[in-house]
């Protein structure tokens, strides 16, 4: 497994904090922190719309220069554990929330319900608050993400968290009970690295962390990611 992760990150190293910022005080994490998995999921068709959402026309994924300090900390420790941080969603343009809004009034789109939110009525999403009009990830410092491992033959396996990214449901509130033993020690480990590295968890989701320290708290940014 060594050998794999360093063969790997040794691939995806780059100057880290000479980094060119996709925006004023934004960095872009796959440059910014060496051996970081980035898969945008909301780039491609893997989340609940079942497209790619407006705004994101790459599959990268940036963070304020701040938070994105704060994650390359982390993922240092992790690596040296033989561990990758694996980013799903990151800074997160206005444009693409309105495109959820949009998504929520149309009563006939439901493909993704059965893997996102089979417990959910598409109606209730914006009422218990899955979906909302403001996102904290416009703001730059609130990521989605979890911890992954390569095998000794170089795939990639994401720890058991109990329940996938995304899922609209109360398996997936951070200190769900419905979990087993093993499952929460994983959401336990991510859950104590971001806290401990300057991030505030959100309970309904275990994936999701603002920092708390933000460096934008009252501004929603909308370039896109490109």
């Amino acid at each position: 497994m060594r050998r794999a992760l360093v063969g790997v990150f040794m691939m995806m190293a780059t100057q880290g904090a000479n980094a060119a910022p996709a925006h004023e005080g934004f960095v872009d994490l796959a440059e910014f922190i060496p051996g970081i998995v980035i898969e945008t999921r909301y780039a491609g068709h893997e989340n609940f719309m079942g497209r790619p959402v407006r705004g994101y026309n790459a599959a990268k994924a940036f963070m304020s220069r701040e938070a994105a300090e704060k994650l390359r900390t982390i993922q240092k420790r992790l690596s040296d554990c033989g561990l990758t941080l694996k980013v799903f969603d990151a800074y997160r343009p206005q444009r693409a929330v309105d495109n959820f809004m949009e998504w929520t009034e149309d009563a006939g789109d439901t493909a993704g319900k059965a893997q996102y939110y089979p417990e959910v009525s598409k109606d209730d999403l914006v009422p218990q608050g899955y979906i909302a009009r403001k996102s904290g990830h416009s703001r730059g410092s609130t990521i989605d993400l979890t911890i992954a491992a390569y095998t000794e033959d170089g795939r990639l396996l994401e720890l058991d968290m109990g329940s996938p990214w995304d899922y609209f449901g109360p398996i997936s509130h951070a200190l769900s009970m419905d979990v087993n033993m093993q499952q929460r020690a994983n959401r336990t480990l991510l859950r104590s690295l971001m806290v401990d590295h300057g991030f505030q968890p959100y309970e309904a989701e275990w994936w999701h962390f603002t920092l708390k320290d933000e460096p934008y708290p009252d501004t929603y940014f909308d370039f896109p990611v490109e």
